[in-house]
């Protein structure tokens, strides 16, 4: 049976302050399709309130947009994917075998306190699908609660982008918090590599995740080996 993934993405694109746009990493979405591609796995993107997902202008230039995020960017039939993606109403959980949380500093002002990204995460977690994200995608699940109440990340080991790497890409003055600290907050072994802005990801039972842009194929590949 093909096995199928759903890749969260962002629909905001800028910080709070918008002289200072942001938006979807889109090397972070396109490394983990291509990987998910060579698997044979179909692909749906999913969005908080679906439609249009802005760039991260700082992900589209070298060495950060490389030939997987240039081809996805001149593909007008890929492009226009993230102009079109799917609501959380729209989508049926049952459907899909694994969640994976896309990065970029923008999901950190949607994605966090969407009920209806957390009830598609909650029912793939429920049902014994994969939770997966990379980078800032882990903001995703700091509020994701449980069927009992707990937090799903509550106990368990996980990564995304690390405070030191917000205060070295000199942005920890715009974001609008700490999410290293907030997932600790809510009962995570947060960990990280020894190196900033190294691959390096985690996988805690059902639950996978990467720190950074650098670490999304690697992410990719251990949620296929669990999904095969």
């Amino acid at each position: 049976m093909t096995r199928k993934i759903l890749h969260v993405v962002t629909n905001v694109g800028h910080y709070a302050d918008q002289s200072h746009p942001t938006g979807l990493w889109l090397s972070e979405l396109t490394h983990a399709w291509d990987v998910f591609s060579d698997h044979g796995f179909d692909q749906q993107l999913v969005s908080p309130a679906g439609g249009h997902t802005p760039l991260e202008p700082r992900a589209l230039k070298f060495p950060l947009y490389d030939k997987s995020a240039r081809a996805w960017h001149g593909d007008p039939g890929r492009m226009a994917l993230l102009e079109n993606t799917a609501s959380p109403d729209q989508t049926d959980p049952a459907e899909f075998d694994a969640i994976f949380f896309t990065g970029g500093h923008a999901v950190m002002y949607d994605f966090t306190d969407s009920t209806g990204l957390q009830k598609l995460t909650r029912a793939i977690w429920e049902q014994g699908g994969i939770v997966s994200s990379v980078c800032h995608g882990y903001c995703g699940l700091l509020n994701t609660t449980l069927s009992d109440g707990t937090f799903l990340i509550s106990g368990r080991k996980l990564t995304g982008f690390a405070w030191t790497e917000e205060v070295l890409a000199r942005v920890d003055k715009l974001v609008p918090y700490n999410a290293e600290a907030k997932a600790r907050s809510r009962g995570a072994h947060y960990e990280k590599a020894r190196l900033p802005f190294v691959p390096y990801a985690v996988v805690d039972g059902n639950l996978i995740t990467g720190q950074n842009p650098a670490s999304a194929k690697k992410t990719a590949r251990k949620v296929a080996a669990a999904l095969q």
